[in-house]
């Protein structure tokens, strides 16, 4: 019995260890998984949550590594925007979900936001499949889906494209795209050992 717990607390002590050593890992997840709450009940990352998350971020690096950490902070909130920026343009994506990946650049820099931006893209695509098939649309969807594409080959203005978005949006069955980030982002940190 005593082992059992003895081997216990060590687990938890070297969790604690791990933690504190990659403790900005772990604040971009929590930050990450209320933001997919939030996401998933009101389809909108709110600006209460993202524009702390970005200037904190910018905070703390230019504090914890001066004018060479601010820059990369910088630098990772931009990586962060022009990923998604042209979907937001198009009308594809909300403004929230494009400063909450923003967000996750100004603290993890710009490589860790590039992968975590590529595995949430592969999460977004199994997640919007599956909802496609649940309902049972998978015709018109798929319909809608090179619908949009053949739109974006030809007309290729963005405010004429969010403008056809906007009108098409009551029809379509609309992804919180906070949630493939906040998996993406978090199953990234998994597999780069960045949570354990």
């Amino acid at each position: 019995m005593f082992l059992e717990i003895r081997t216990m607390l060590d687990t938890f002590a070297a969790l604690g260890e791990v933690m504190a050593q990659h403790w900005t890992v772990w604040l971009v997840t929590v930050v990450l998984i209320l933001a997919a709450v939030i996401d998933g009940f009101e389809l909108k990352v709110p600006n209460w949550v993202t524009f702390p998350f970005i200037l904190s971020g910018w905070i703390y690096s230019g504090v914890a590594f001066g004018w060479e950490g601010l820059a990369w902070s910088l630098a990772g909130t931009v990586v962060g925007l022009l990923l998604l920026l042209p979907a937001y343009a198009i009308g594809g994506m909300g403004a929230g979900d494009v400063k909450l990946l923003a967000g996750v650049g100004a603290w993890v820099y710009g490589t860790h936001t590039l992968y975590a931006f590529a595995l949430s893209t592969i999460v977004g695509a199994i997640l919007a499949v599956a909802m496609v098939l649940m309902r049972r649309a998978w015709k018109k969807h798929s319909d809608q889906f090179w619908l949009i594409l053949n739109e974006i080959t030809v007309i290729r203005n963005p405010e004429q494209l969010a403008q056809i978005a906007a009108k098409r949006k009551p029809s379509m069955l609309l992804l919180p795209y906070g949630i493939p980030i906040a998996i993406g982002t978090i199953v990234y940190f998994l597999l780069a050992g960045l949570l354990i």
